[in-house]
């Protein structure tokens, strides 16, 4: 038992970076955009977030600069796809190369200036980034442990995917959004500012991505800044979109599930499952290659898939 509850814990740490990059993902498709630029995203924030908290020492004003590093390159993805009409799959993936290019050099930058050689943390932030129990709730027995003794990132998710999912679908501004997702030109003839809703969204969902890579470079890697640190889960939070069927609420079961692959290799015996290494840490990028093969053979009409998804709105067309 006490192994299961470490195991639940652990998966619930490690799909706390997809789950804010499926539901910053959720958002953006709900304006008919696909933003293949998740992973360079989620790598400036990273970047930004862990510098901003290396020299200012503060939990906070580190989220908040991860956060609005991630809104940066999706204004600048909506600069380019919604004023200028670029092409959106080609716009995103420029976006991944260039944020996970610039995150390693300002890395390496900083991290050749530091007379140390390396980039730690530190110890104050490291510790409200841990987190703890929380009192009194956290002492409970199993339960406790299950629910209250996470970082405050996996509160802060949990709290967005929710209101993202009360926005969306309870929310006269979520509404006009699924609206410019299906149909475009039919939002904007019912008096939808289209531009001013895409723009929107897309930067809250970029916003919320930069998030997810604070929580990579701070808590995944234990404080210490490594290049890279992302990781791929980029990717894999684009195919949680699929698999969570484009709501934010589904995308937290879609998270912890893809968290769990990524920690199984933890708490499964060599002598139960004796494959190697290697096997377990492929295994998250087998099941998100599965899940896009089986959600294109899904009828369209069983998903939330937006209808005017990767398709740039002309004005003068409608």
């Amino acid at each position: 038992m006490s192994m299961l509850i470490k195991f639940l814990v652990a998966a619930v740490g490690a799909g706390t970076p997809l789950l804010f990059g499926t539901v910053g993902e959720i958002l953006t498709e709900k304006t008919g955009h696909l933003n293949l630029g998740v992973e360079g995203m989620m790598s400036i924030g990273a970047c930004i977030g862990f510098m901003a908290g290396y020299y200012t020492d503060n939990f906070f004003i580190a989220i908040l600069a991860g956060a609005a590093a991630g809104a940066l390159g999706a204004l600048i993805y909506a600069f380019l796809t919604v004023t200028f009409m670029a092409n959106q799959n080609v716009t995103g993936l420029t976006l991944t190369i260039f944020g996970i290019g610039f995150a390693n050099f300002i890395g390496i930058f900083v991290l050749s200036k530091s007379p140390e050689g390396t980039l730690k943390l530190p110890e104050n932030i490291t510790a409200a980034m841990r987190g703890g129990n929380i009192p009194v709730l956290g002492k409970l027995p199993v339960v406790g442990e299950l629910l209250f003794s996470y970082s405050p990132f996996v509160y802060i998710g949990i709290a967005i995917a929710v209101a993202c999912a009360f926005y969306l679908n309870h929310t006269k501004a979520g509404l006009s959004l699924k609206a410019v997702g299906e149909n475009p030109g039919a939002a904007d003839a019912a008096g939808i500012k289209v531009t001013l809703v895409k723009y929107i969204n897309i930067i809250l969902g970029g916003a919320i991505c930069g998030i997810g890579g604070v929580y990579c470079s701070m808590i995944i890697n234990g404080g210490v800044w490594i290049s890279d640190n992302v990781g791929g889960l980029g990717w894999i939070a684009v195919a949680l979109v699929i698999f969570a069927n484009w709501q934010p609420a589904y995308a937290i079961w879609g998270s912890f599930i893809f968290g769990a692959l990524r920690v199984l290799k933890y708490y499964i015996p060599q002598s139960v499952l004796p494959f190697p290494i290697a096997f377990y840490d492929m295994l998250p990028f087998l099941i998100t290659a599965l899940v896009l093969v089986i959600s294109s053979m899904r009828k369209s009409g069983r998903m939330n898939l937006p209808a005017a998804l990767g398709l740039n709105y002309f004005r003068e067309e409608r």
